[in-house]
């Protein structure tokens, strides 16, 4: 006679089937939470979508030098094409000893470089453009460390809190599929607003990286680089940094949540009584490996 925690093989694959269909609905949240932020995705083809004034700048400029690549390498293809069909042996069983030709010299010297000023002008532009905020609305001061970031906003208070990267094992069910991106407390800004960052290190280089905002700075030890973003809808938006930076370079992860106004205001109020300088201040979170 079996005993009484025998399960018949029929009864094992009835559990197993509903237990994959339970897993189905937060499995079905995480995605759509994913879907909603501004992350990669599978077989995603080209860059993400723009939600910045400086990353509608960048995707401009990398179309307009993609339709310029294009045209070169149609023109160099059927003039590799024409001279192979057209000065074959066949053809021309007595080839030419022309071995200088002034026109040609003077077109591919000038022609090159002609380009290069199309392309190089609208690109100093906007290295101008997101180089500095002409009139912010207001300044977060960035600070990486190994391996978190910190969050400093100088115009209220003083406001200061440290992020850290949610490690997989304590990822919520509509979490996992920001898994390595999802934080404790993400950067939070109005949308519409002109957010000027101040960006520097503590310890060694990384690198503030925000793909679909068109932020990329390094954050350098004793250095303070400036840059800027406005965010044109509420979301969160992810980044990393993407400097190798030590063992837990991979844990550097990004969140921007951007809200209203009126929500802005909100969480600033209760970020103030959060982040109060009499709570104690958590220190970098080395043992971040050993938990995942």
């Amino acid at each position: 006679m079996r005993g009484a925690r025998d399960v018949s093989p029929a009864r094992r694959d009835v559990r197993s089937h509903l237990a994959a269909l339970s897993a189905v609905p937060a499995l079905a949240m995480g995605l759509s939470a994913a879907a909603q932020a501004q992350v990669p995705h599978p077989w995603q083809m080209g860059l993400q979508a723009p939600h910045s004034s400086v990353q509608s700048e960048m995707q401009s400029l990398n179309t307009f030098v993609l339709w310029i690549i294009i045209a070169i390498a149609a023109f160099v293809a059927g003039l590799l094409l024409y001279v192979i069909f057209r000065f074959n042996h066949k053809r021309n069983p007595v080839p030419s000893r022309t071995s200088h030709n002034t026109v040609i010299e003077i077109l591919w010297t000038t022609v090159p470089v002609l380009i290069l000023i199309v392309i190089a002008i609208p690109s100093f532009r906007l290295v101008y453009y997101q180089d500095r905020a002409t009139h912010p609305d207001l300044t977060v001061k960035v600070t990486a460390h190994q391996w978190y970031w910190e969050y400093n906003y100088p115009d209220q208070d003083g406001l200061d809190f440290q992020s850290y990267m949610i490690p997989e094992k304590q990822l919520k069910p509509e979490q996992r599929a920001l898994r390595q991106l999802a934080v404790d407390n993400p950067l939070v800004v109005p949308v519409g607003k002109s957010v000027r960052i101040l960006l520097t290190s503590g310890d060694v280089l990384h690198s503030f990286f925000i793909p679909s905002l068109g932020v990329q700075r390094y954050a350098i030890p004793g250095r303070m680089i400036e840059t800027w973003f406005d965010v044109d809808k509420p979301g969160d938006y992810y980044g990393e940094c993407n400097q190798i930076c030590g063992i837990n370079h991979d844990g550097m992860s990004i969140q921007v949540h951007a809200v209203s106004q009126a929500d802005y205001a909100q969480w600033l109020k209760d970020a103030k009584a959060r982040f109060s300088e009499t709570l104690p201040r958590r220190t970098a979170r080395v043992q971040l490996a050993a938990s995942r």
